[in-house]
């Protein structure tokens, strides 16, 4: 068992269960709240000496620890595997990607520029960045090392200072993930606390500068309201219950596939899965037969969801969904046996009504309605009080233009659930959260803008 208790506090203790087997995987002591309060003052006084570091020095450090991380990414990959089930060999996927996030903010660190203002001839007006101070970096299970690197990335290269607080799911990832990072910056930039709930609302609440935090909407709020009492600046990447619209006019053996890449990759597990589906009624018989035999597909390949209490609200939902009148086409029910196994279950005659429908499921769980018309779907895609991303298969650029428009969504995606250029960044909306968690965009959020006037002296004083 991967002890951590040393990284992490001096409070009650955590077991982490592996997903596959049932059996404890991690053990982590809990950081009290004068843990919390030390990680922060640690923070706090490492503060000004890395802000004055020139940028191209913190770009150099982010830039070795992204080869340290690269360099231990099959160990990290196997913690994170036993921590929260998903395969090692995307558990290393997605390891890279938080290696290249980490080198992406090293080299945008240094560039990152302010503006010369055009006033007085005789004087100078500028607008130029400074760090915010401290920043609180609270991490989810589903993506624990490419999340935290990208936060994390962004916020010391501007010359912030850190405390992190991995999930309790995956405290073990986080915590080695820290352990990796942190010998190349110096003594209290990168802080770890580690525990539930109750030491994530003791770090949203202590004195910080800015809160970031991806995860579910219920813990935003939570931190959004924490935010307001202290003024630190909250910034949030909340759930979402994504749609999916199928038009009239696409092939329905591709759009299967596209639905239950969203609905089942991660076993359902993403921010932006496909958690609900719009399908135009003329194609609607062939894509739910596609839509089924993709699930089959798709079973061998899936790992677990991250614990069993997830897997019991996954499968509420569906067997609400099915008691108010849905048809499960394939899965449906939770295996016997150890581990948090769930399989890829296709819903067929969905009601908007239907939590499946109105919340986020994060399970591999594709629930369809079938719709009249392209207009009909856009309403009831757009009927949601999530904003986080949106996906439309469609042929008519008429109707795509239509969708990306009218979506009350950060991201829309056109006949692609997945993808994308590199460094997007998007505000979601609504409850799905507030302020840029990507991209360039990133650095700004991580940084305040100071205008400074700067005038000479009267002539002879």
């Amino acid at each position: 068992m991967l002890e951590v208790a040393q990284l992490a506090g001096t409070g009650r203790e955590l077991t982490v269960i592996n997903p596959r087997d049932g059996v404890p995987v991690t053990r982590v002591r809990c950081s009290s709240s004068d843990d919390v309060a030390a990680a922060v003052r640690a923070a706090r006084s490492a503060a000004p000496g890395w802000a004055r570091l020139a940028p191209a020095d913190r770009a150099a450090a982010l830039h070795a620890a992204a080869a340290t991380i690269e360099a231990s990414s099959v160990a990290l990959a196997e913690i994170m595997s036993a921590e929260m089930g998903k395969p090692a060999g995307e558990a290393r996927d997605t390891i890279a990607a938080g290696v290249g996030t980490l080198r992406q903010y090293a080299e945008l660190g240094p560039v990152h520029r302010g503006r010369t203002l055009a006033g007085d001839p005789a004087a100078i007006d500028l607008m130029v960045y400074e760090p915010r101070g401290v920043v609180a970096v609270i991490t989810p299970w589903n993506d624990p090392v490419a999340v935290a690197c990208g936060l994390l990335g962004a916020a010391l290269v501007t010359g912030n200072t850190v405390v992190h607080k991995p999930s309790e799911r995956t405290p073990g990832t986080g915590s080695r993930l820290v352990e990796l990072l942190a010998p190349h910056f110096p003594d209290g930039v990168l802080n770890l606390v580690n525990g539930d709930g109750p030491v994530g609302a003791a770090l949203a609440a202590a004195p910080v500068d800015v809160v970031a935090h991806v995860g579910s909407t219920a813990t935003g709020r939570t931190i959004a309201a924490a935010c307001a009492r202290t003024g630190a600046k909250a910034l949030l990447e909340n759930g979402g219950c994504d749609p999916l619209i199928v038009d009239a006019d696409v092939d329905p053996q591709w759009a299967a596939s596209q639905a239950a890449l969203g609905a089942f990759a991660n076993s359902g597990q993403i921010c932006v899965s496909v958690e609900r589906i719009y399908v135009h009624r003329s194609v609607a018989a062939p894509f739910l037969d596609a839509l089924a035999a993709e699930a089959d597909a798709w079973q061998p390949r899936l790992g677990p969801l991250v614990d069993r209490r997830l897997r019991d609200a996954v499968d509420e939902q569906v067997q609400q969904a099915v008691k108010a009148g849905a048809s499960a086409l394939r899965g449906g029910a939770a295996p016997a046996g150890p581990g948090a196994w769930y399989p890829p279950t296709v819903l067929a005659d969905c009601t908007d009504d239907m939590a499946v429908m109105r919340e986020e499921t994060f399970g591999p769980v594709a629930p369809v309605a079938v719709v009249s018309s392209f207009e009909e779907a856009l309403t009831r895609a757009a009927d949601t009080t999530y904003g986080l991303a949106a996906n439309v298969l469609t042929g008519s650029m008429s109707h795509a233009q239509r969708a990306w428009r009218s979506l009350p969504a950060g991201t829309v995606k056109i006949n692609a659930v997945f993808g994308g250029a590199p460094g997007g960044a998007a505000h979601p909306r609504r409850s799905s959260g507030q302020g840029f968690g990507y991209g360039p965009e990133l650095l700004d959020e991580m940084t305040a803008t100071k205008v400074v006037h700067l005038s000479a002296p009267p002539t002879g004083w």
